[in-house]
This record gives C-alpha cells, structure tokens and sequence, in this order.
C-alpha cells in the first residue's frame, strides 16, 4: 500500500467515525485527529489531547492557548459512562448542567451531587443539587 492510499484511507476512517457514539468513540480515540492549533472545528467534532477525547461545543478557529483542557467554553471532555466527573464552574448554557447531571463536589473524593434543574450553572453547595449515595449499581 502507497502512503497516498494510506491517508485516503485514513481520512475515510476519520469521516466514518463521526457517526459513533461517545461510548464507542471512546472506545477507538485513535480514530480521532489530534487536537492542532489554527484549525477549523465543528461543533460535535471530536479531537484527541492529552490522552483524552473531547468535543467541540461551538463551531470556532483554534488557537494555541485554546487548548481543549483549558476552554470549556470551546470544548467539552467526553467522559467514559458511568464516570462521574468533578464539578466545573460553566461558562454559559452550552455547558451547563442538566437534570440528573452527577459530579463530585469539590473535588474527585468529594460526595456525589445531583442536578435537579436544567441549565444549572450553581455550585452544588448553592443551589438546584441535591447529595445522593450511590449503591452498587449507581
């Protein structure tokens, strides 16, 4: 096979793979271009960096200090189910916390909240969570 052949077939891979769902993404982020500076994304789009996989919550250029990690209101990391994440303060509505939404507050050893309103922007410890305990089925 040609190098030529090889990055045709690569780019079909990559178109095809934006048909996955976040779970099987998850399970082949190699068939997700690395995140670069000064690139057009889509919002849905899904890149890798530092070992993790995100997606872009709004259609923007990036730029090197966008980094995914760094701007939640660009990016959103796609978490593996059934893991609850930290609480992050949200940028705005693209990011905000829905019904049923779960984090750890305030931190990863921190209890387990959640949401019970839609577009929640508040701490957990201020307003719209309640605490719940997880059995073995979460």
């Amino acid at each position: 096979m040609t190098r030529e052949k090889a990055l045709a077939l690569r780019a079909l891979i990559e178109k095809a793979a934006i048909s996955l769902t976040d779970e099987d993404a998850l399970s082949g982020m190699e068939l997700f271009p690395l995140w670069a500076a000064e690139t057009l994304y889509v919002a849905g789009e899904r890149v890798r960096f530092g070992g993790r996989l995100y997606k872009a919550v709004q259609t923007h250029v990036s730029q090197a200090d966008w980094t995914p990690a760094l701007t939640p209101a660009l990016w959103t990391e796609v978490a593996p189910p059934g893991e609850i994440p930290v609480w992050k303060q949200p940028t705005g509505a693209q990011d905000a916390y829905d019904i049923g939404d779960r984090v750890h507050y305030p931190d990863a050893a921190g209890p387990v909240y959640e949401s019970l309103i839609d577009g929640n922007t508040w701490a957990p410890d201020v307003y719209g969570w309640k605490e719940v305990v997880l059995d073995d089925g979460n």
